[in-house]
């Protein structure tokens, strides 16, 4: 899998916000009272349960902010399966700096790593087929690119980063518009020529009235498998397909079976588990 890393602009003024939260406004008493200034510490990141990895460059920046000289030998990467009791990382420099940073990197890492494990899971499970498991904006405020990017590194996809990458049309916007015909006769109006337009539809005569327009996109909210199969057909290439509406690891392979292009699922940024991941320190 190829997965290109984060930039240290999208992660570094979080980071710092992260530890400035952390410290406050006396820093690590607990620490600062029991670690000499001058001790050197070797630390390792170890998995605690089977999953996939993703985050560990912003880890790594958090440490390396503390102490710069801070060394991090990476042994399972971004996107790399690891099981329970596996070395992800060593840690390698101030043994202040990696106790102060301790819990602010592990809260990143192990969100992020949560993140990739459960979309890893669906990917898993729709394996074979055409469909792409892709996210959505309900992402924790902030945090969009890292839960994205964790997203990625699970093997799946993203949908829009912003407001402002597509036009999608929902439920509300086509009630306040009086109708499809119109919401989607003025998105037309409105988008530039690099725009593409998605309409979302809970019927199968909603979508018979958007390909009659015509669309890009169509999101297929909350539809039994039999429907996502008679809307692909009507489809018939002319749009993308999305299905979308609680689908999880066990409903996702029936849903990827009708032939849909893309499966969005909330819940990989909003609500996924951690990974559990410690810090050991290695005498």
């Amino acid at each position: 899998m190829s997965l290109s890393p984060l930039s240290p602009l999208l992660f570094e003024p979080i980071v710092r916000a992260a530890l400035v939260e952390d410290l406050g406004r006396a820093g690590d008493l607990t620490t600062d009272a029991i670690v000499p200034a001058d001790l050197k510490a070797t630390t390792v990141l170890a998995a605690r349960q089977d999953g996939v990895v993703a985050g560990l460059d912003i880890a790594a920046a958090t440490f390396r902010l503390l102490d710069p000289s801070a060394v991090i030998a990476v042994e399972r990467g971004d996107g790399a399966r690891v099981s329970s009791g596996s070395t992800i990382a060593t840690v390698t420099g101030s043994a202040r700096a990696l106790l102060t940073g301790e819990r602010t990197a592990l809260n990143i890492l192990c969100r992020l790593s949560g993140i990739a494990s459960a979309t890893a899971s669906v990917v898993e499970a729709v394996k074979g087929h055409r469909a792409t498991i892709v996210c959505t904006r309900k992402t924790t405020p902030g945090l969009r690119a890292l839960e994205k990017y964790a997203v990625r590194a699970g093997g799946g996809g993203n949908h829009r980063f912003g407001l402002d990458d597509a036009i999608l049309i929902k439920d509300n916007h086509v009630a306040i518009a009086g109708g499809i015909r119109p919401a989607l006769e003025r998105a037309k109006a409105a988008a530039g020529h690099m725009v593409k337009i998605e309409l979302e539809v809970d019927t199968l005569a909603q979508l018979e009235e958007a390909l009659a327009v015509g669309v890009d996109a169509v999101l297929l909210d909350n539809m039994s498998p039999d429907q996502l199969r008679e809307a692909v057909a009507m489809v018939g290439g002319r749009a993308l397909t999305e299905a979308s509406g609680r689908v999880t690891a066990a409903t996702a392979p029936a849903i990827a079976a009708t032939g849909v292009d893309l499966i969005s699922i909330g819940w990989l940024t909003h609500s996924a588990p951690i990974l559990d991941i410690g810090l050991d320190y290695r005498a």
